[in-house]
């Protein structure tokens, strides 16, 4: 078990999904029940994840819930993407959140080869 608060991926994925939640409060009232609330619950789970993975004992469950959170950003990736099509962010914040998003995915693959070498052998 550790403190998730202590991950800079932790740390990163909440500050993204913060200004995803700022970002997609400008987005058009009839997206409200699908596209805003399916971008926000997606940047929502991948720190949610990592907190979750870090809660558990064994690091084979840690990088499953790493893994989870890894599936999520590349969901709020395709979100983002999306959204640009459809003029909803401007490209300038699309390019600085899909950065973001992509530093993460970044830190999580890295993060989950770590957890996965400390693993005792079968």
């Amino acid at each position: 078990m550790q403190n998730f608060k202590e991950l800079k991926v932790w740390e990163k994925a909440h500050r993204i999904t913060l200004n995803i939640y700022k970002e997609s409060a400008k987005f058009p009232k009839e997206e409200m029940y699908s596209l805003t609330n399916q971008l926000r619950r997606a940047a929502a789970s991948i720190p949610a994840n990592i907190a979750e993975g870090c809660g558990k004992n064994s690091q084979a469950d840690l990088a499953n819930f790493l893994n989870i959170s890894l599936g999520s950003a590349n969901e709020t990736e395709y979100f983002l993407i999306l959204s640009n099509d459809l003029n909803y962010l401007s490209d300038e914040t699309f390019t600085t959140l899909s950065d973001n998003i992509n530093e993460v995915k970044a830190m999580l693959i890295s993060l989950i080869a770590k957890v996965r070498n400390k693993q005792p052998a079968p």
